[in-house]
């Protein structure tokens, strides 16, 4: 145990040192002694001096792995598993059941085509009363012309969208329909790779990077017959609002950011410059950006959407899902990405099953009694939202989450994301970042590297307990509803991987849109999209969009 400790003794010690690649260590007993101090350890002098010589060889082993190339794109060897002991999904695929969408009709205000949603537009695609490229032009023009007031736009990829757009509309003519995606204009989030286009991460360092291949979501969607309009913002390396061009903005307010790190893609989807966009969380970077821009965000199972083409921040939290206007279009998205690639070794492969009018009846629904019963900002909108559900046939049960500290692991992140751009810290590229607070990628990549790997394994090791913890809470209900960021449900949910849908609920007294968040259980994502999209059809908080002139 003693020799496993100073294992770990070595690596704080190393970074103490020196973090650059010129690296000159004389390790002896005194800063072995400083080096204790932020492990929480005591050893004796004797122990000490019997660490040395092992110390100064781990110092060199390490100096071989740095120079040994590690792109963003190599994963560890160490697999999360989301899974709790005796699981057992759902194997049969039913037929998905969207709505019906035939009464469509092409509006006389050509302006009003900025906030249909996807099943909308793909009708009038369907049915040739507008063509793809008709409609991919018009939604070029509203990136053009809103972007620089809200800062949401890396790189318009017009001539690809223009290409994929007259190929979609030329196998619609000839009978060749491949669904309700066909056609249809989107954008994503700027950490996914696209051939022939930078990828830049929203960072300095990164801004002129091209990753000549396309990501499988991207893939997908473009098999779907979807057309990409647009590399869409990020906070630098999927950290807030911030990226090197600026700041994003909430279009409702545009003196604020509009959060993120998704910032890009639900700003433009709420301002009706894109039908949907892709979007990443690791924690809350769907459901943040989606609260303050006001539209509706899925943040899938982990191990649901491949990664493969997407910059790794935390191989054991990232997740991939679609922001839209409103739930039925997550579903329609969601059928679009989820799945194996063979490349991504996440990834589970279970059905997808979507049916738009499940019953409250045959529903448990539970909610988050303690978090619903404190005073915080959204509070009066997030108790309308539960006597709504009420009214509408639903059964609400009070859970509580398994008290396990999750703000004490929350480090799980910070170690995987300082292990992610590790180059970038020894290199001291990181002085190029746009945000330099203490609050901010730089610092926390360069404390990170004082975690111990021992203590990164313990709370990997908690995090199993609490899998296994609300394996239990989940078996009494098929979902539950909580406040988007009271209590600790975002944390802990990112941590075990359980799907949430968050849909807009109302509207602070600042006239800024409120959301609640509907969670599920593993891989079960269609009955929390199914159950969202009826709250939204006795409420019209998702219809509402911001004045853009």
């Amino acid at each position: 145990m003693k020799r496993i400790t100073f294992v770990f003794l070595t690596l704080v010690l190393f970074n103490i040192i020196n973090f650059s690649q010129n690296i000159s260590v004389q390790v002896n007993k005194n800063n072995i002694e400083s080096a204790e101090k932020l492990l929480d350890l005591n050893f004796t002098d004797a122990e000490r001096d019997s660490a040395l010589d092992n110390l100064k060889s781990y110092i060199e082993n390490y100096k071989v792995i740095h120079n040994t190339e590690l792109t963003n794109s190599i994963p560890p060897a160490i697999l999360f598993n989301p899974i709790p002991v005796g699981y057992k999904n759902e194997t049969k695929q039913n037929k998905l059941l969207f709505s019906d969408y035939s009464k469509t009709i092409l509006p006389t205000n050509k302006n009003d085509l900025a906030f249909y949603s996807i099943g909308q537009l793909a009708e009038l695609i369907r049915t040739r009363k507008i063509t793809s490229v008709e409609l991919t032009k018009y939604f070029i023009e509203r990136l053009n012309k809103y972007n620089p007031k809200l800062e949401c736009v890396i790189t318009l990829t017009e001539e690809l969208a223009l290409e994929q757009a007259a190929n979609a509309d030329k196998e619609i003519a000839e009978g060749k329909y491949k669904g309700l995606l066909h056609g249809i204009p989107y954008g994503a989030k700027d950490l996914l790779s696209t051939k022939n286009y930078k990828t830049t991460w929203g960072a300095n360092p990164y801004k002129d990077l091209v990753i000549d291949e396309d990501a499988t979501v991207i893939k997908k969607l473009e098999e779907a017959g979807a057309v990409l309009v647009a590399k869409l913002t990020l906070g630098a390396l999927a950290w807030g609002d911030v990226w090197f061009g600026g700041k994003t903005k909430n279009p409702w307010d545009i003196t604020e950011g509009s959060s993120g790190s998704s910032a890009g893609p639900a700003s433009a989807t709420a301002a009706g410059l894109v039908p949907f966009a892709i979007g990443t969380e690791t924690w809350g970077s769907i459901v943040s950006p989606s609260t303050v821009c006001g539209v509706s965000g899925l943040r899938p199972t982990y191990g649901r959407v491949s990664r493969t083409g997407a910059m790794a921040l935390s191989w054991s939290m990232d997740k991939i899902g679609p922001i839209c206007r409103n739930a039925e279009d997550l579903a329609i998205v969601f059928n679009a990405i989820y799945g194996s690639d063979e490349i991504d070794q996440t990834l589970y492969d279970f059905p997808f099953n979507y049916g738009a009018k499940p019953d409250f009846k045959d529903l448990k629904i539970g909610y988050l009694k303690s978090d619903f019963d404190k005073q915080y900002p959204f509070h009066k909108n997030d108790s309308l939202t539960l006597k709504t559900l009420k009214s509408l046939g639903a059964n609400l049960i009070p859970i509580e989450l398994p008290e396990i500290p999750v703000e004490n692991i929350s480090f799980i992140l910070s170690a995987e994301a300082a292990t992610a751009f590790d180059e970038l810290t020894r290199s001291n590229s990181d002085d190029l970042l746009v945000r330099q607070i203490k609050n901010a990628w730089p610092n926390e990549f360069r404390s990170a590297r004082f975690i111990p790997a021992v203590e990164y394994i313990n709370a990997n090791r908690i995090r199993y307990l609490l899998i296994q913890e609300m394996a239990k809470l989940m078996n009494k209900v098929d979902l539950y509803i909580a406040p988007s960021f009271e209590g600790n449900n975002l944390l802990l949910t990112n941590l075990t991987g359980h799907p949430c849908v968050v849909v807009p609920n109302g509207f602070s007294e600042k006239g800024t849109p409120t959301s609640i968040t509907f969670i599920g259980n593993l891989f079960d994502e269609g009955k929390i999209i199914a159950v969202a999209k009826l709250f939204q059809d006795e409420t019209e908080f998702h219809l509402k969009h911001p004045e853009m002139d």
